[in-house]
């Protein structure tokens, strides 16, 4: 059977009119608007405005995200909406955006991120507040190619940054960037990347109860006195040392009970127990309590040292009350947190372009803000599986389509095509959006 092409007899001219590539992009940059944070970031960047004919500073960097969140990953991809003024209206040049992003160090990055809690208090109290407030602290490696200011050798042998970062569900609250050689377990950074996050939470909701998560890097006696005195519970990694090995294998095989599915069904070959009583935790804050899980290693798992019959074990440091099986289960969705680093390292994080670490610096805080967007739009805009798709599939089936600008009078047409799979998600998207509350002035 042969197979057939339609390439060769498909005639390729350059002259059509009113068309419009990466078309539903446009919906962040209506969605930025909506929540005020166009405005936000006009307000923030406007010490840095020399002229009033000049490109707004603000509307540079909200149209620098939404690039960003379209796949962008350097200053040049600006381009890609700088060519469809119909849609994206007039967008800076790229010399322009330098030299916006040169402006926005020091305490204007402070009025930044200001304005990116103002459009998250918005955007919550348009439906995207969260059900519980669980904050999850992870750090990350950015490998870098070539020289850059502050860049280091890790611990994996790379070279680059360790940046560390708060989550709060697909939301990012805060991010610092260090050099590579940075440590993993330095309280210091713990805790003031904590604070970032608090102040992009709501005034209103900081009396809600707040936890902190974080790997074994949280594991420090300073950060969990630290969390005790700003009242936010903890549950961090914890590790295996000779001692609570000692005390694991000594454990009677009472004192194991079922480890738990998020369903509340029992995990297949999993089982949690508390040793609190077992280990001296007289230096950590009081009422802390440590959790262990025994697990069956799955088929050809590498076993180490710390395994034993075929079981691995990993603990935990909590002060939360309840039930053992349900704050194990707590911690272990901690694992979502890499998904979320590895969306953002999708999403402008992976390549961080520029020499000077300022730069670099205000490029992972619009990065943070394209997170931001994606995530907004998919708790006020987007319904089934599309609300919790991942970055790359957003923009495959929605930020990329193309559309067909058309004039009646004085109305403006976007037309999408009618054969696009999710040409109606997108419609119905862009309906949301406007039903959404408009902003305050």
């Amino acid at each position: 059977m042969k197979a057939k092409s339609l390439g060769a007899k498909v005639e390729v001219t350059a002259d059509g009119e009113g068309l419009i590539s990466h078309a539903g992009a446009s919906l962040l940059t209506e969605l930025a608007g909506r929540l005020g944070l166009t405005q936000a970031l006009s307000e923030a960047m406007a010490p840095t405005r020399e002229r009033r004919s000049a490109h707004d500073p603000g509307a540079v960097l909200r149209d620098l995200a939404v690039a960003i969140a379209d796949g962008g990953d350097c200053v040049t991809d600006l381009a890609v909406l700088r060519g469809q003024a119909e849609l994206f209206g007039p967008v800076a040049s790229e010399t322009t955006a330098h030299r916006v992003l040169r402006s926005a160090g020091g305490e204007c990055l402070q009025r930044i991120r200001t304005a990116r809690a103002r459009a998250r208090e918005a955007a919550w109290a348009a439906g995207a507040r969260p059900g519980e407030l669980i904050i999850d602290i992870d750090a990350t490696l950015l490998t870098s190619h070539s020289e850059k200011e502050l860049a280091a050798g890790n611990y994996k042998r790379g070279y680059g940054f360790h940046p560390l970062l708060a989550y709060l569900g697909a939301e990012p609250l805060a991010a610092m960037l260090r050099p590579g050689n940075a440590g993993s377990n330095t309280a210091a950074d713990h805790f003031g990347v904590l604070q970032s996050a608090l102040e992009q939470i709501p005034e209103a909701d900081l009396e809600r109860e707040i936890t902190v998560r974080t790997d074994g890097g949280g594991a420090t006696c300073a950060f969990l006195a630290d969390c005790r005195d700003a009242q936010i519970n903890f549950s961090v990694g914890y590790e295996l040392t000779p001692a609570l090995r000692e005390a694991l294998l000594d454990l009677p095989g009472s004192a194991w009970q079922a480890a738990v599915e998020p369903s509340g069904e029992p995990r297949e070959g999993a089982w949690v127990a508390e040793l609190t009583d077992c280990i001296d935790l007289s230096s950590w804050p009081e009422r802390t309590r440590l959790i262990c899980r025994r697990e069956r290693a799955h088929p050809g798992a590498q076993m180490t040292f710390t395994d034993h019959e075929g079981h691995r074990f990993t603990a935990l440091l909590t002060d939360t009350e309840g039930e053992i099986a349900c704050l194990e289960l707590r911690h272990r969705r901690r694992a979502r947190v890499e998904d979320a680093i590895r969306c953002g390292k999708e999403t402008g994080m992976r390549n961080l372009p520029f020499h000077d670490f300022a730069l670099n610096e205000a490029w992972v805080e619009l990065s943070l803000i394209a997170q931001e967007l994606l995530a907004w739009a998919g708790a006020l805009c987007l319904d089934g599986a599309l609300a919790r798709a991942e970055p790359k599939r957003v923009r495959q089936r929605l930020l990329h389509v193309a559309g067909r600008i058309a004039r009646s009078g004085r109305r403006v047409v976007l037309r999408l095509p009618r054969s696009w799979p999710w040409a109606q998600a997108l419609v119905a998207a862009f309906e949301r959006l406007r039903a959404l509350p408009a902003p305050a002035p």
